[in-house]
């Protein structure tokens, strides 16, 4: 029996364990994940979970008032019906919080496969894409949590640099809010590395924690926010997804602020409804598939590839210096964890590492 983790879509909050049983049918594999990372990035995706997003649609539970938020991590083939895919061998991936994972491979080479499965053919195809750990050249053995819970995160990070970085007008200085989240925290690293001014926002409790992560220029609270006077062409990019505070940072900056990036919310249950004097440019919401899938065509793959592997593997050693990756094991472990993320009791410099078996 295959243990499943299911959330109410509306109420995140609650959840139980379901047990389900899924035959193995030809053309498929059995994933058994071994591990996976719990962060404010997942509560994101259960906060957008249905349209235009469809994050629930990954991984749909059979009580359609329930969903299977998906994570990322690593997981050992466990059968096969598939040549080329052998019991045993890993792969990296987008998997729900549960036992296994039946997937439908096409596209099979050495790097790889993506999940053919019928529901999700029509879903972005970034998140279906499943790699062999032993081919896979963005693979450390010895960073298997660091990637887990950097990899998808970084390469946002990353993107979001990309397309700043690459505008006519690329700004001087970027405001980033929930400025202690592990995205921010990656998209802080590669402005910092070309250079750029990065001005963080985060609550109070924070402030030591992302003052010593050596990734912002400046660390403000949210209180202060009316303080801000950046360097013209400015730009803000927006982790906490608060109507609020957008409106607060635009007003601040006037017009010093060229762009507004939303890309998160780690405030989930805060007032989404629009600023109607909302001053300055219009934010725009950015999604990483979207971007990226542009950015191949524009670039060719393997050349986006290889811009994006080299920066991925040495941000995997430099994120021990500000997070810890922490281990958490069982059903009533991993629902702690859940709760506790949602909650947002999870402190900035822990990385939840989730197993629901110990081994």
């Amino acid at each position: 029996m295959a243990e499943q983790h299911w959330i109410s879509r509306s109420n995140i909050r609650d959840t139980k364990w379901v047990e389900t049983e899924q035959a193995l049918d030809a053309g498929n594999v059995r994933l058994k994940p071994d591990a996976f990372a719990l962060t404010a990035n997942n509560v994101t995706y259960a906060t957008f979970g249905g349209p235009p997003m469809k994050y629930w649609d990954f991984f749909p539970a059979e009580d359609p008032a329930y969903g299977r938020v998906p994570v990322w991590g690593f997981a050992t083939v466990d059968e096969s019906t598939v040549d080329g895919i052998e019991p045993g061998r890993r792969v990296y991936g987008y998997f729900p919080i549960s036992s296994e994972l039946i997937v439908t491979p096409v596209k099979l080479n050495e790097g790889g496969f993506s999940d053919g499965a019928p529901h999700r053919k029509e879903l972005a195809p970034i998140y279906n894409a499943y790699f062999f750990t032993d081919t896979d050249p963005i693979y450390v053995a010895e960073r298997e949590a660091e990637q887990m819970l950097f990899r998808p995160l970084y390469m946002t990070g990353w993107m979001i640099c990309d397309s700043l970085m690459s505008a006519d007008r690329p700004p001087k200085t970027v405001i980033i809010s929930s400025a202690s989240s592990k995205t921010a925290l990656a998209t802080a690293h590669g402005l910092h590395q070309g250079g750029v001014k990065t001005i963080g926002l985060t609550s109070p409790g924070n402030t030591g924690f992302v003052r010593s992560s050596g990734l912002y220029s400046t660390v403000m609270t949210y209180d202060d926010v009316a303080d801000l006077s950046p360097d013209a062409p400015s730009a803000y990019v927006d982790f906490v997804g608060r109507p609020a505070l957008t409106s607060a940072v635009h007003s601040a900056c006037g017009d010093a602020l060229a762009r507004s990036l939303v890309i998160g919310m780690t405030d989930w249950e805060s007032d989404r409804s629009p600023q109607a004097d909302l001053s300055g440019p219009t934010p725009e919401f950015f999604f990483v598939p979207t971007y990226a899938a542009e950015r191949a065509k524009q670039l060719g793959p393997a050349v986006l590839a290889s811009k994006t592997q080299e920066d991925m593997r040495a941000f995997y050693a430099a994120s021990r210096k500000f997070v810890t990756p922490e281990t958490v094991t069982g059903k009533d472990a991993i629902s702690k964890a859940w709760a506790d993320t949602v909650e947002g009791n999870v402190a900035p410099d822990r990385g939840l590492i989730c197993k629901l078996y110990v081994g």
